[in-house]
């Protein structure tokens, strides 16, 4: 673990800091889900097409992911809250834009600017945690706190994207970030430290292009075939965006003051904190395909499989918050093994859910799932910002954000694809004959096709298939459930066999955590 200068615990003012730190968290998750339930009344408004809405959603992400290693960098530079009000008030702005757009291409154009604002939130804010919180015990739990906010913003998105929309219209669900921000605006620079590196070089533009030259085409890519199979463009992409990855991280390696900094892979905790994020991220399309069964088997609306999936949200919440706590006395590695043993055993209950009694294993499943993989982002994430020399812990923070984009991307890609195999083996075999062929690629398509083919069907013919198409479904949720366990289980390895020897938290022990070596000259300075 890097050890910090300075032991001094955290009063008031951070901790009042911390809650204004944890607003834009909230804020950024609430605008993913929202987003799904607000994008049917934007499309018949702006008259958006099926390609202009997609880019409507994904625009975000694409932009989120590009910017963040480029933002995490540049707050150690220019400083950490410079950057993160910079950032809200870009928000605000773009908020607004979106909120009244005129056309789905300036929608589309707010929704860009929104990511690349986004891109400073979580980046900054975890780097600023980091100086805010020397004892080691008090920054665990503002992680913990941190990140509990960031999982209610996935609870509660639903549930005020659906109020929102029945009182009001599209555009206040991008309303919600204009007071938030506004709030941080005008409370951060007098309870939220600056803090920059002083010696930190000039930004490499190279680098920052060819960042998102790598990042860009593969998360592009990787969405494409999740949306419409393996296919020579999106896999071509995919391979540019590699080839242009390894020229970033070869020009890494050369330079004195590198975009990202690759020596901070130095320390074993750091590595393993990573891999284990990754590989729980890859397990996000479980989520998915539990909120589908919820909406087209169980036939509730949006609303109604939040409200379900809620007291899984909230054991999240609950375990993230708690496990900084629980980890005083047990070793991280023993509380994460031991955690993601229970959400392997949530993905066995998945597996259990059938069609028409399968709504108790899907929620009891789902808390399980979701409790036991709560310590790791909780502990990880502390594992990753303490590994890192305090001038580097905005990209140490970029690298974990970076990395979630991808691994979460990659996981709707890879066990999406397994869901719809399964799906679509079923129901090749269960197709009425004499189906006409438009139909029957609906059918295959995917649950929501099949459901609203079979409206135009006889009620015994369309009964028949959209029971076929919801059992098809269910096998997909299965084998989606069992590799995610499968995964779990890789991980419960890396961690164990890695992160052994790291103590409870607060512990000072010298074998605590490798050091990373020094990876620039001077003491970066910190004022109020």
């Amino acid at each position: 673990m890097y050890e910090r200068s300075s032991k001094t615990k955290a009063g008031i003012r951070e901790w009042l800091g911390l809650a204004v730190l944890a607003l834009p968290a909230l804020l950024v998750s609430i605008d993913i889900s929202v987003m799904i339930l607000a994008l049917p009344h934007i499309g018949a408004d702006l008259g958006a097409d099926s390609a202009q809405q997609l880019w409507i959603i994904d625009i975000y992400g694409f932009m989120l992911a590009g910017f963040l290693i480029t933002m995490g960098t540049l707050g150690d530079r220019i400083g950490r809250r410079k950057l993160l009000l910079l950032g809200g008030a870009a928000f605000v702005i773009a908020s607004i834009l979106a909120a009244f757009s005129r056309s789905a291409e300036m929608l589309i154009a707010a929704r860009a600017l929104l990511g690349i604002a986004g891109a400073t939130v979580s980046p900054s804010t975890l780097a600023l945690i980091s100086n805010m919180f020397h004892d080691h015990k008090q920054r665990s739990l503002a992680i913990g706190i941190w990140l509990t906010c960031s999982m209610g913003g996935m609870a509660l998105g639903p549930v005020v994207g659906g109020i929102l929309l029945d009182y009001f219209w599209w555009g206040s669900v991008f309303l919600l970030g204009v007071p938030v921000m506004l709030l941080l605006l005008i409370t951060g620079p007098m309870l939220l430290p600056e803090y920059r590196h002083p010696e930190s070089g000039r930004l490499d533009l190279a680098s920052v292009s060819l960042s998102l030259g790598a990042i860009l085409p593969v998360i592009y890519g990787l969405k494409e075939i999740t949306k419409h199979g393996l296919q020579t463009v999106p896999a071509l992409l995919i391979l540019a965006g590699v080839v242009l990855g390894a020229a970033f991280v070869s020009r890494q390696r050369r330079l004195t003051t590198p975009l990202l900094d690759l020596r901070l892979f130095a320390s074993p905790g750091f590595g393993a904190a990573l891999g284990g994020m990754f590989g729980i991220t890859l397990t996000g399309a479980t989520m998915l395909f539990i909120a589908q069964h919820l909406q087209f088997v169980q036939g509730m609306s949006p609303l109604q499989a939040g409200l379900y999936m809620l007291p899984g949200v909230i054991a999240s919440m609950a375990g993230m918050l708690l496990s900084p706590l629980i980890a005083r006395r047990i070793r991280p590695a023993r509380l994460i093994g031991t955690g993601l043993l229970v959400s392997t055993a949530g993905c066995f209950l998945l597996t259990q859910a059938g069609v028409e009694s399968g709504l108790a294993f899907l929620v009891l499943g789902y808390i399980c799932f979701s409790i036991g993989s709560a310590p790791l982002p909780s502990l990880s994430s502390d594992l990753v910002i303490g590994s890192a020399p305090p001038e580097k812990a905005g990209s140490a923070a970029s690298m974990l954000q970076t990395s979630g984009e991808f691994a979460f991307a990659l996981g709707i890609a890879v066990l999406g694809s397994i869901g719809t195999a399964v799906y679509r083996s079923q129901m090749a075999n269960a197709i009425p004959a004499d189906l006409p062929s438009s139909a029957v690629r609906a059918s295959l398509d995917g649950l929501a096709g099949a459901t609203a083919i079979a409206e135009g069907l006889s009620e015994q013919v369309g009964s028949a298939l959209l029971t076929d198409a919801q059992q098809s479904f269910t096998s997909g949720m299965h084998a989606v459930a069992a590799a995610s366990g499968a995964i779990m289980l890789a991980i419960i390895v890396l961690i164990v066999t890695r992160l052994r020897h790291v103590r409870p938290i607060g512990e000072t022990q010298s074998d605590q955590i490798d050091h990373i070596p020094e990876v620039a000259p001077g003491v970066a300075g910190e004022s109020s």
